[in-house]
């Protein structure tokens, strides 16, 4: 599938793919906020002659490709995001905005799809439209659904769509997808235990907020192990414990945080309704009130079958890349699920680890590896060539 040609095309355009990329990694933007990154997208689509929309869910971008007659579509989607914590890694492009660091990667995804773009519109032959979909706010507040709502699939239909994100877990060259889930739903609680305060030496006098709390946590913690089937699988972890301003004080409220993962509905459902179960119960037997505040943010990431198989072909077919089913799902989760949702397509995993890139995602000594960049952008070239090719 790929010729000379094209390798030798994608190694000319890696140095420029590499500056932009650390440029963008030196001038993080946070969830909608975007503007500069999303300036630079537009600017560089509408150089290579395509046609470009922005503001779409606030700050994403759309470049359209077309060639041929077809009208047959299919979207490539990057995210562009940074999350809001203190970068450690000392590098020549290090952010140089305090507490705000590309640790996910979203940079080298947007050089990677934006390399592809130049790649595609100069040397892939294909009949139908090409939707290179760069999108906000995927660090937890669910840019993929603001695009949406805001027309994203009515302005620009699309018949499948693809992305792909960087795995440190995996060795640079390695290549994985699966069929069916492989990130999972991610939900979020709270729940506020109201007490009345009282004196720490005449607690029969005050409902305790801090003893319902953890007799709360501890009854959450049996959840996934008698209330989920053993065969299904499922996260519920207790991340947050806030309550109280001094020892001889009984604090009238404490607040219980965490989260829940899951892969199937029933489940999903099943650990809320526990939870709720749980909370009214220690209520009652505290005396004390609890209200419960649930978020179902993040769907579970789902691939379609035909899609993944796709991706699995696009990516065997690049010389030095190992190309493998994913033999499990992560229980990270990711808001390309709302794209999914609409759209059959496929979520994927670049390996990116290697001697100077070890760090996990979302670590404060994490870089993108640049080394990487040629094979997301011969992958979404092969993805077109699979898709709609003549």
């Amino acid at each position: 599938m790929l010729t000379t040609e094209d390798l030798g095309a994608i190694a000319l355009l890696l140095p420029e793919v590499t500056a932009i990329r650390r440029d963008i990694h030196a001038h993080p933007e946070l969830a909608y906020e975007e503007h500069r990154t999303a300036g630079i997208v537009a600017d560089y689509l509408r150089g290579l002659g395509l046609e470009v929309a922005t503001g779409i869910g606030r700050t994403g971008v759309v470049g359209t490709l077309r060639r041929g007659t077809s009208l047959r579509a299919i979207g490539l989607r990057a995210d562009m995001d940074a999350l809001g914590f203190q970068e450690e890694t000392g590098l020549p492009h290090q952010s140089v905005t305090a507490g705000k660091f590309h640790g996910c990667g979203h940079d080298g995804h947007t050089a990677m799809l934006l390399g592809a773009a130049r790649h595609i519109a100069a040397s892939v032959d294909f009949d139908g439209v090409v939707h290179f979909i760069f999108q906000p706010a995927e660090e937890g507040l669910g840019g993929a659904k603001a695009m949406i709502e805001d027309g994203l699939f009515d302005r620009f239909d699309c018949e499948e769509v693809y992305a792909v994100h960087n795995w440190p877990d995996l060795a640079a060259g390695h290549f994985q997808t699966r069929t069916g889930p492989i990130m999972a739903a991610a939900d979020r609680f709270e729940l506020t235990v109201a007490g009345k305060g009282g004196h720490a030496a005449l607690p029969h006098q005050t409902p305790d907020a801090v003893l319902a709390a953890a007799d709360l946590v501890m009854q959450l913690n049996t959840i996934v192990a008698r209330r989920v089937p053993p065969q299904e699988t499922a996260v519920l972890s207790v991340t947050m414990i806030q309550g109280g301003a001094t020892h001889n004080v009984i604090p009238a409220e404490v607040r219980v945080t965490g989260t829940v993962r899951t892969f199937v509905p029933a489940v999903q459902d099943r650990i809320e309704a526990s939870l709720r179960e749980m909370a009214a119960g220690v209520a009652r037997s505290h005396e004390v009130e609890i209200a419960v505040d649930y978020d179902r943010y993040y769907p579970a990431t789902v691939n379609a079958e035909a899609c993944a198989a796709r991706a699995l072909a696009a990516a065997a077919a690049i010389p030095g890349v190992e190309a493998s089913r994913a033999p499990e799902a992560a229980f990270t989760s990711e808001d390309f699920s709302f794209m999914l949702q609409a759209r059959p397509g496929a979520y994927c995993w670049l390996g990116q680890g290697g001697e100077d890139h070890g760090a996990a995602l979302h670590n404060p000594h994490y870089d993108f590896n640049d080394e990487v960049s040629g094979i997301g952008i011969a992958w979404f070239a092969n993805v077109v060539r699979e898709a709609l090719g003549r």
